[in-house]
């Protein structure tokens, strides 16, 4: 008798503890009654009802990624190729998760297979390679909308490879290489064009420059020959002016000295001798002169000399 009292008590302590249930950050367990939804629970402690009340479904509310394998898809040009996706999705309502569809992840699956077919199928294949984007926006908004009514989310989808068939490859290839020797050697003659540009602009610059020198070696030349010409042009003048400033103190003297008008005018025959300098055959001579005694002795004297 003993040992059945034991038994049940430790039966009544299991059932217990089966009762007694701790809901972990980030879940949400699901509970029926007799089959039926009963209720939701959130993080914490919970109590259900022995044999009547069952954990129904455990849902994972973090956010979960699945990795789809390639999907045939072909273009509005008629390209077969195959592209994988990565589908990121939240749970927001674990009642509808439970209930709404028998195999969520594979209802995912199949209605990202046909979203990408449908959107690929607008699209030619220079446009499927180009506008990763535009393709992975229009499914997320597509695969949200028709996730919403199985408590799902979808915050992104990615197309992780699009892989044409190989001939398209080898096109693609050949193509890319041609458009690489093409920028090569546009590269190559703008470089030639630039160098040929500066060459020609040191030319220029050395002519420019040569020109200026020249200009300033020719200005500086002038001014020399300027100042020379001024230096011997005051030289003259003031030769000049000793001589008259001479002449001029010669008379003075000779007017101090009480010299008469006869001598006067015998200094200025005298004068109009050194002015024929040798050369002269014939001398006007002043009549003032004329009258002096002896005057015709020496004109004949000085032209015999000639």
């Amino acid at each position: 008798m003993g040992y059945f009292v034991v038994v049940v008590i430790i039966l009544l302590l299991a059932v217990a503890a089966s009762c007694v249930k701790i809901v972990p950050q980030a879940f949400a367990y699901v509970v029926e009654r007799l089959g039926a939804y009963q209720g939701t629970w959130s993080v914490g402690l919970h109590i259900k009802l022995p044999i009547i009340d069952k954990v129904a479904k455990k849902i994972n509310l973090k956010e979960q990624v699945v990795d789809f394998a390639p999907q045939p898809v072909i273009t509005k040009d008629n390209v077969t190729m195959r592209i994988d996706t990565v589908v990121f999705f939240q749970i927001t309502d674990p009642k509808m998760f439970a209930y709404g569809v028998e195999n969520p992840i594979m209802a995912i699956e199949n209605l990202t297979a046909t979203t990408l077919r449908n959107i690929i199928g607008d699209l030619e294949l220079d446009q499927t390679l180009t506008s990763r984007e535009t393709i992975n926006t229009k499914m997320r908004a597509s695969l949200d909308e028709a996730t919403d009514p199985w408590g799902i989310k979808v915050n992104r989808v990615e197309l992780k490879n699009i892989i044409p068939p190989a001939e398209i490859q080898n096109a693609m290839e050949r193509q890319m290489k041609a458009e690489r020797e093409r920028r090569e050697a546009v590269t190559r003659a703008e470089g030639e064009k630039k160098a040929s540009v500066t060459v020609a602009e040191g030319k220029k610059a050395a002519a420019i420059l040569e020109a200026e020198a020249e200009k300033q070696s020719a200005i500086l030349r002038a001014e020399a020959q300027k100042e020379k010409m001024i230096r011997e042009a005051e030289g003259e003048a003031e030769a000049i002016l000793k001589v008259q400033q001479a002449t001029a103190d010669g008379i003075r003297m000779i007017r101090e000295a009480g010299a008469d008008e006869s001598v006067l005018r015998i200094k200025s025959l005298e004068a109009f001798e050194k002015a024929a300098d040798g050369k002269a055959t014939k001398i006007i001579i002043p009549s003032e002169i004329q009258g002096l005694a002896g005057l015709a002795a020496s004109v004949k004297e000085l032209v015999s000399d000639k």
